[in-house]
């Protein structure tokens, strides 16, 4: 069911109360509920899709495309129904998980060259604080090389992969960074783009089984005298835009279907991530920590349709209108499991909302660190431990800067959507038209013009864009032509 809204004179957000009770076991042998306090600094796994759809997993209606491991975390933990990234595209979804706001104050809000600065302060510094070793092993995104942006300057310990975005494109880069060091590889890009993308032409080493080898490894080194946060945006199912393909060593199952070639791709990439999901919770298996290890899968965005793939022959956004870069439920509304084997509750469907800016308080709650001020997220953990979820969001909001200034609000069921400043509110009830089908904004002005005045309240103007004469209180900047990404 989902979260009801009553309006009176203002927003009242009735609270929803966590359907689960106890907390489950991993072991499948076990029926009883177990009662495992948290008793030390859990561990915590964030694992990011790069351009999943909500229905590309099996425990999500896929049929076509298998995804053995992933379906398997939700079968052993809690699979939401109603988690959301933080925008329709990557850089500003990922901006809003790691610090705790919402696109509407966050620094970053396209694919833009934008890079994180000091005072913009991160999850991961966050558990820093509280004696976490950190690292992130993937894509990065949210800032430049040799700008204040980069993962060594916001917190992580080790960094392995791509720290620009645009060059995170290409699955046999010619080179990685390691902590900011650039690290050569053995595939040969000719004629690279200024960010180091490009076609390769000899491909030997692929980026996501690179990925797989650190991340694994960091997993079996990592230290036992303190708590570690590992943050492993993986750049699969990401297509190439400059090959305008998908890009996989090999086709896997999919290698003699009947399928369009981009289709068959795009379904092995997604397998070839699953997998990975496999490998990272085989090793957590291996090191014994699993019940003192919380492990997060999800996608930043909505799924792509730059590949050659076809998003409708998926079925990839299920029941949602909508792909990457639309403000529709599909372009946001996400899988998502947590896997915490004796804490979160095992084989059990949540429709608790879950935002990528509730992440950070989340995890500071369940880390015993103090949650910074004026953050936009609350914390789930609650939810999480198989406790009453009393706290709410009062309403969601997303804005997206590539099509100009679009912007998105939900409050309750109401699902308001605006594709220009200026432009007219759409409106749609969630309760009853989930694919977002029919405008009813019409029917209901009152919830329009409320829905406007959280819009106008969440946005607030990057100094740039101030400065253009729009007059906004300013936080954040504004950025370069974005890059499509």
């Amino acid at each position: 069911m989902l979260l009801c809204m009553v309006r009176t004179s203002r927003r009242q957000i009735v609270a929803l109360a966590a359907a689960v009770a106890a907390v489950a076991s991993f072991l499948p042998a076990r029926s009883a509920m177990s009662q495992t306090p948290v008793t030390a600094k859990p561990n915590i796994v964030f694992i990011l899709a790069d351009d999943m759809g909500y229905g590309d997993a099996g425990c999500y209606g896929q049929t076509k495309i298998l995804t053995p491991n992933i379906d398997a975390m939700a079968k052993q933990g809690l699979k939401f129904t109603q988690a959301y990234a933080g925008c329709a595209v990557c850089a500003p979804s990922r901006c809003t998980l790691l610090t705790g706001l919402h696109t509407g104050h966050t620094l970053i809000r396209g694919n833009d060259k934008v890079s994180l600065r000091p005072q913009d302060l991160t999850v991961e510094e966050v558990l820093k604080s509280v004696g976490y070793e950190t690292a992130c092993v993937g894509k990065w995104g949210v800032g430049e090389p040799g700008t204040t942006g980069t993962p060594a300057k916001k917190g992580f310990d080790y960094f392995y992969g791509f720290i620009d975005q645009t060059h995170a494109h290409n699955s046999w880069p010619s080179f990685l960074y390691r902590n900011d060091d650039k690290i050569e590889l053995s595939n040969v890009v000719p004629n690279p783009g200024p960010y180091g993308q490009g076609v390769a032409t000899v491909k030997k080493q692929f980026v996501n089984d690179l990925f797989n080898d650190e991340i694994v490894n960091f997993i079996q080194k990592a230290p036992t005298d303190r708590p570690f946060f590992l943050y492993a945006p993986f750049t699969a199912p990401h297509a190439n835009n400059e090959a305008h393909a998908n890009e996989v060593p090999d086709l896997g199952p999919y290698a003699n279907k009947d399928w369009p070639e981009g289709d068959k791709t795009y379904a092995a990439l997604v397998t070839r991530l699953d997998s990975s999901v496999g490998l990272i919770i085989q090793a957590i298996k291996d090191r014994h920590i699993e019940n003192n290890t919380l492990v997060i899968f999800t996608s930043d965005n909505g799924v792509q349709d730059e590949g050659g793939n076809d998003p409708a022959f998926f079925n990839s956004s299920g029941p949602f209108r909508g792909i990457k870069r639309e403000m529709y439920e599909g372009g946001t509304r996400e899988p998502m499991i947590a896997w915490w084997p004796g804490h979160t509750p095992a084989d059990k469907t949540t429709d608790q909302i879950f935002t990528f800016w509730d992440f950070l308080p989340t995890v500071a709650d369940l880390a015993g660190a103090p949650i910074p001020p004026k953050l936009d997220g609350i914390s789930i953990a609650p939810t999480l431990l198989g406790e009453p979820q009393t706290k709410q969001d009062e309403y969601l909001y997303w804005e997206f800067h590539e099509h100009g200034l679009e912007q998105a609000v939900r409050a309750g069921d109401w699902k308001a959507v605006r594709h220009s400043p200026t432009g007219p509110i759409e409106l749609y009830d969630l309760k009853t038209d989930i694919a977002e089908a029919h405008d009813i904004s019409a029917q209901h002005p009152d919830v329009v013009a409320t829905m406007k005045k959280d819009m106008e309240e969440a946005h607030v103007d990057p100094p740039v864009i101030a400065a253009r004469g729009r007059g906004g209180r300013g936080r954040g900047a504004a950025a370069t032509a974005p890059a499509r990404n």
